[in-house]
């Protein structure tokens, strides 16, 4: 019985019915305008990009997806998902958070695929420490955080400006660093609409959901 079992997990080993390794993501670069730091009640938009690294056989897990989350009240993204260095995919959503499918970015590892993430929104007004800009997750099919993956860009708020006064120059963000993972993804809002599509990667299966703030 021992060696028939044995030969079971040979055979599910050999037909690569066992669990996919994660990927990996990484923060290439990101940009503030206006620049930091923040100010509380002002708009504020982040643009950051972000590289997949090859892991396995494909760039990321397919039954995987991405969430975003920020801090900023009234939030709009917009999502430029790059293969190659040319534009395959563009996405818009709206509020506190947006997900990102896996069937969108699952590559084999022979191509390059990087995210281009834009979030514009208002800093919120009562803020007055450190506000997360941007939290990036990966999330497992099981609706869990996979360890390790957070990658946050938080900055710095001061008080309210008087009215006519002059917001700071645009300036690069500083490299974020990575926050202890949740234990799980917020609801995700159904009947979520994707308003825009394009390149050589638009036939693809495209899902990035939203949620508003309550």
């Amino acid at each position: 019985m021992q060696r028939r079992f044995v030969v079971i997990v040979l055979l599910i080993a050999a037909t690569g019915l066992v669990a996919p390794v994660s990927a990996t993501y990484i923060l290439t670069g990101s940009v503030l305008s206006p620049g930091q730091p923040l100010v509380a009640g002002a708009p504020q938009q982040l643009v950051a990009n972000f590289t997949l690294l090859p892991a396995g056989t494909a760039n990321f897990v397919r039954g995987h997806e991405l969430q975003m989350q920020t801090s900023l009240t009234g939030a709009q993204w917009n999502i430029q998902v790059v293969v190659d260095g040319r534009d395959a995919a563009q996405q818009t959503a709206s509020g506190s958070a947006a997900f990102i499918s896996g069937e969108l970015l699952s590559y084999p590892t022979n191509h390059d695929i990087a995210l281009v993430v834009t979030v514009t929104g208002t800093v919120p007004a009562t803020a007055s420490g450190p506000v997360n800009l941007l939290l990036t997750e990966e999330i497992d099919n099981s609706g869990t955080v996979v360890p390790g993956s957070a990658i946050v860009i938080s900055q710095p708020v001061l008080a309210a400006t008087l009215p006519g006064a002059t917001l700071p120059a645009a300036s690069p963000a500083p490299t974020p660093v990575s926050v202890p993972a949740a234990t799980a993804s917020p609801a995700k809002s159904p009947g979520f609409e994707v308003l825009a599509a394009g390149g050589a990667a638009a036939a693809a299966l495209i899902a990035i959901r939203s949620r508003r703030h309550g």
